[in-house]
C-alpha cells in the first residue's frame, strides 16, 4: 500500500515538472523558429496548465480506466475554484475582467451544461461528441486570439539555447508520460485497496495532483501582488479541461459518465461562487475565500458520504 502512495506522489511530481519542462523548452524553439509570442502564448503554454489533466486522462483510456477522465476533469475544476481561488482569496482581493465575467464564465457554464446534456444520453462521451467538443476548442481559442490581439502584451523571453530546448522538450515528454502512467496506477490501485471507486479518486486526489501547477500559480502570482491574473487563468484552464482533455480522451475511446444527477451538483456550486463571488465587487475578497473554502469542505463530505 506504501508503495502505491509513493508511486502516485512520484507520478505527480513527474507530471508537473515534466508539463514545465516540456512548455519551457516547447516555447523556446517556437521563438527561435520566428513563431509570434502571442501564438505560442494561446497554445503551448495555455495548453501547459491542463497537460497533467490530459496526459492522466488519456492514460487513463488507454489502460481501460476511462472512469478516472470524468473525475479528473470534474474534480480538478471544482478544485481549481473551490481550493486554489479561495486560498489566493485569503491572500488578497483577486480582481476580475471585465471579459472574464462577460464571456469566459458563461462560456464555462455553457460547455458544462453541454458536456452534461452529452452524459444523459447515453451516459458516456462518444466519438462525435468528442468532436464537436474539439469544434468548441478551436472557437475558444479563436476568441482567444482575438482578445489577445486587442490588447498585445510582450512578455519577458527567456533566452534557452536549442540544445537545452530540446533536452527540456525530451525530458519533460518522458517525464509527463510516466508520471501519468504512475498516478493512474497509484490512484487505482489505492481505490482497489479502499474499496472506493475511480470517480472517488479521480475527483480528489488525482484532481489535486493535476491540480498543482495552477495552485502554485496562482499563490505566487497573489504573493507578488499579481493575483488579478487568477481567476481569468483558472476559468481558462476549466474550460481547456472540458474541452481539450475530455473531447482528446473521447476521441480515443468512449468515456463513461456516471450519475448525472450527481455531476450536476459537483457542477453547480462552482457555478454560483464563480458568479456571485466576482459580480457584487468585480473581485474576489477574503469572505468569498472563506465561503469557497467552507464549500469546498461540504463537498468533500459530500463525496464520502455517497
Amino acid at each position: 500500500m506504501i508503495q502505491q502512495i509513493i508511486i502516485l506522489l512520484v507520478g505527480f511530481i513527474f507530471l508537473v515538472k515534466g508539463a514545465d519542462w516540456f512548455v519551457d523548452g516547447a516555447a523556446s524553439i517556437a521563438r527561435k523558429m520566428g513563431i509570434p509570442q502571442l501564438i505560442i502564448g494561446l497554445t503551448i503554454v495555455a495548453m501547459g496548465t491542463s497537460m497533467p489533466e490530459a496526459a492522466v486522462s488519456i492514460t487513463a483510456a488507454l489502460q481501460q480506466n476511462a472512469g478516472i477522465t470524468i473525475g479528473n476533469v470534474v474534480g480538478s475544476n471544482i478544485l481549481n475554484i473551490f481550493i486554489i481561488l479561495g486560498i489566493t482569496a485569503l491572500i488578497t482581493n483577486v480582481k476580475t475582467q471585465k471579459s472574464t465575467i462577460r464571456y469566459e464564465i458563461p462560456f464555462m457554464i455553457f460547455i458544462t451544461i453541454i458536456l452534461m446534456i452529452f452524459g444523459m444520453t447515453d451516459m458516456k462521451i462518444n466519438f462525435i461528441e468528442g468532436v464537436f467538443l474539439w469544434i468548441l476548442f478551436i472557437a475558444y481559442l479563436v476568441y482567444l486570439f482575438i482578445m489577445a490581439k486587442n490588447s498585445e502584451t510582450q512578455e519577458e523571453e527567456k533566452d534557452i539555447p536549442v540544445w537545452k530546448c530540446l533536452l527540456f522538450i525530451l525530458l519533460g515528454g518522458i517525464l509527463v508520460v510516466k508520471g501519468s502512467d504512475f498516478a493512474v496506477s497509484g490512484a487505482s490501485a489505492i481505490a482497489r485497496y479502499f474499496g472506493m471507486s475511480e470517480r472517488f479518486i479521480g475527483l480528489t486526489i488525482v484532481a489535486f495532483g493535476t491540480s498543482l501547477p495552477e495552485l502554485v500559480t496562482s499563490v505566487t502570482a497573489a504573493k507578488r501582488g499579481n493575483a488579478g491574473i487568477a481567476i481569468g487563468n483558472i476559468v481558462g484552464s476549466n474550460i481547456f479541461n472540458i474541452l481539450f482533455v475530455i473531447g482528446t480522451t473521447s476521441l480515443i475511446c468512449s468515456v463513461p459518465f456516471e450519475s448525472v444527477y450527481d455531476r450536476f451538483y459537483d457542477c453547480s456550486n462552482s457555478w454560483i461562487s464563480s458568479l456571485f463571488g466576482t459580480m457584487k465587487h468585480k473581485e474576489l475578497r477574503k469572505p468569498c475565500g472563506i465561503v469557497m473554502l467552507l464549500c469546498y469542505g461540504l463537498y468533500f463530505m459530500y463525496l464520502c458520504l455517497m
